[in-house]
């Protein structure tokens, strides 16, 4: 299978980086093709201008790349922090460029955006990794989780993605390097699992 991997962090040292390192390896040792993208590294640019608004045409090779990657895409990973319960600018700008009407979704004819999407992403199921320094308690009570609903509901859902695991690591500030490879273990063990060799899956 095609899978896509979308990494938006800073820092090409973060434990992001180590996330979306091992997710590689995993997919790689299932035998899936690796369409790997480091946002930041590449520079994407998470601006949308106003004449790619208005023409959902993307005006750039590179935001014309990822659209033609994630149309193609049998599975999608998405690694990044949470950063004010929200990712990070960079990720938001992929999500405002490359999931676009007619790449991501549609609408059925006649209707101006109204009303339920038809989803026209191929992808059999999306998984999202996240890290976070906010106790899993506080979370879920103080913040309702909003990552989850943006991406299971917001995002995959409303793109026709409807096979979804999300994973948050946390506390990353107070974490050590053994507790760090635990996780770095149930990447992979999730990785597999969710996208199994191809053989295996049929």
């Amino acid at each position: 299978m095609n899978i896509s991997v979308i990494l938006g962090h800073p820092y090409s040292y973060s434990f992001n980086a180590a996330i979306a390192a091992t997710t590689a390896q995993a997919l790689k040792e299932q035998g899936h093709t690796i369409r790997f993208h480091d946002l930041c590294r590449e520079q994407f640019n998470p601006v949308l201008p106003d004449t790619e608004l208005v023409s959902d045409v993307p005006e750039d090779a590179l935001t014309a790349l990822h659209q033609q990657e994630i149309r193609e895409a049998d599975g999608i990973v998405i690694i990044h922090p949470n950063w004010w319960g929200q990712p990070p600018a960079i990720m938001k700008g992929w999500i405002d460029r490359v999931l676009r009407e007619e790449v991501a979704y549609t609408f059925p004819k006649g209707d101006n955006g109204g009303g339920l999407p038809i989803g026209l992403l191929k992808a059999k199921a999306a998984l999202v990794f996240n890290t976070s320094n906010t106790p899993e308690e506080r979370e879920r009570n103080v913040f309702g989780d909003p990552l989850e609903r943006i991406w299971k509901d917001c995002i995959f859902a409303f793109c026709g993605v409807h096979v979804f695991e999300r994973k948050m690591f946390r506390i990353i500030a107070a974490s050590t390097p053994d507790i760090r490879a635990k996780w770095l273990e149930e990447v992979r063990e999730t990785v597999r699992s969710l996208f199994p060799p191809e053989s295996a899956s049929r």
